[in-house]
């Protein structure tokens, strides 16, 4: 939990380590429960998720909207390929890149592992924060990331 000064503000030192914490251990915990009941590791769902929420995706779309590099990208995609849950078709804009479809078997692991995500969140993090207080942390939060991905802050350099 985060200390105050003797002004009573909280010490931006242990909000921040707090903060990366209490995500790591979140995403772990949400992970580990979703490749237990479902077989799917957490960044090949949320890859598979984001192709289906946003249509004629490229690799790097996902590595920009991930922060992760162009090549790891590339490779991610080349095993849910190989998988059989995505497929990539010629980019008729860009020769050189694809654009990234969910075949059947994408969305049906989707749907199978859509229900156990959205329950081990609820259950990891819905009993601790009250919904008051997530509608007053969405935002916060929303501006934090906003602002890092303004500023390119956070990427991968390699």
């Amino acid at each position: 939990m985060a200390d105050t000064s003797k002004e009573g503000h909280a010490d931006l030192d242990t909000v921040f380590t707090d903060l990366v914490r209490a995500e790591t251990r979140l995403y772990n915990a949400v992970a580990e429960r979703l490749k237990t009941e479902t077989g799917i590791g957490a960044g090949h769902f949320e890859l598979l998720r984001h192709v289906r929420d946003h249509p004629d995706a490229r690799v790097a779309d996902l590595a920009s909207a991930f922060a992760i590099g162009v090549g790891t990208t590339s490779k991610i995609v080349d095993r849910l390929e190989k998988e059989g849950w995505l497929k990539r078709r010629p980019n008729p804009a860009n020769r050189r890149s694809s654009l990234l479809a969910l075949t059947a078997a994408g969305e049906s692991v989707l749907s199978r592992a859509e229900p156990v995500w959205r329950a081990a969140i609820q259950e990891t993090l819905g009993g601790v924060v009250a919904a008051e207080e997530l509608t007053a942390l969405a935002p916060i939060l929303a501006a934090l990331r906003s602002d890092l991905e303004r500023r390119d802050l956070g990427l991968p350099t390699g």
